[in-house]
């Protein structure tokens, strides 16, 4: 869907973005990942024509974005920024409705698209008359993910879209962002510096550093698989729950002994460990299952390379 071609952004002779090459696929969740300064969201806003490229190419569909007008190509694209970046004077529904309005759809039209986004995003129609600052953090940034997801375009791009989100409302945001059907149509690109959500919710993960791209890959194989040490120094801290969230329950099944635990949680094959031990925490009729989850995963563990 995108291709990145040797792409370089410089500022006042400071390299940003350093001849980067890289492929976002159909359906997938790529997530652009580092710490402030790398380049990642400069690179982001190249691929919408907010930053033009010093050197490179763009594609999107095999198409070079300089061959099309900025108005069209951001059109075709959906794009959440970083704190919701929802204006101010305008109320719930009209910030929802900017795109629709662009593109002439009728007020029927953007109506029932509203109220379905608003459904799913767990918001109420009451917020649609209200103004940007009535909301909390987490509706703000909900109202942004639905002013991006309204017309349903192939590509959306997310800049740091839960930053600056509590712990807690995060968490909820992304159970409610994965879920969503929009997203099975959709080429994502995301960027953040949080490394948990980077594998909460990408499909592959492309790790930046000064500028330049260091690996690309699934979460499973960056974490197990690094390219160089710095690849493993940068996960080191998050490594062991990482490895809990990408394993999946199904994965530590052959070294289980218990046959009780097989036979009752078969709805959690895919469940990650993660997850399985949070349902297991919960309960004290389930410790005796949580410590043969533990001990399995301990079994498994070893088995992986790095």
């Amino acid at each position: 869907m995108i291709t990145i071609d040797r792409v370089s952004k410089n500022f006042k002779n400071k390299i940003a973005v350093d001849a980067i090459s890289f492929e976002a696929k159909d359906n997938e969740i790529l997530v652009i990942l580092g710490t402030s300064g790398c380049g990642k969201t400069t690179t982001l806003k190249m691929i919408n024509r907010l930053i033009e490229p010093d050197s490179g190419s763009i594609f999107i569909e095999g198409k070079n974005i300089q061959t099309v007008q900025k108005e069209t190509l951001r059109r075709s694209i959906g794009y959440v920024m970083q704190h919701s970046g929802l204006f101010p004077h305008y109320t719930v529904a009209e910030n929802i409705a900017v795109l629709p309005s662009l593109l002439r759809w009728d007020k029927a039209k953007t109506a029932q698209r509203t109220d379905a986004l608003l459904e799913k995003l767990n918001l109420s129609e009451e917020i649609l008359k209200k103004m940007p600052h009535e909301l909390s953090g987490g509706q703000q940034q909900r109202v942004g993910i639905a002013r991006a997801l309204i017309a349903n375009t192939p590509i959306l791009l997310m800049d740091e879209p839960f930053g600056s989100l509590d712990t807690i409302t995060k968490t909820a945001i992304h159970k409610e962002f994965k879920s969503l059907d929009e997203l099975k149509n959709k080429t994502t690109i995301l960027v953040t510096h949080d490394v948990q959500e980077a594998f909460d919710l990408g499909h592959r993960i492309c790790l930046m550093d000064n500028g330049r791209i260091i690996q690309q890959a699934t979460p499973k194989e960056i974490l197990y698989q690094p390219a160089n040490d710095f690849v493993k120094d940068f996960f080191a801290a998050h490594r062991v729950i990482l490895e809990y969230k990408i394993t999946k329950f199904e994965e530590i099944i052959p070294f289980i002994s218990n046959t009780i635990i097989l036979n009752e949680q078969t709805d959690l094959n895919q469940a990650t460990v993660w997850d399985v031990l949070q349902k297991f925490s919960i309960e004290n009729r389930y410790a005796d299952h949580y410590q043969e989850v533990l001990k399995a995963f301990v079994s498994y563990r070893k088995l992986q390379t790095v």
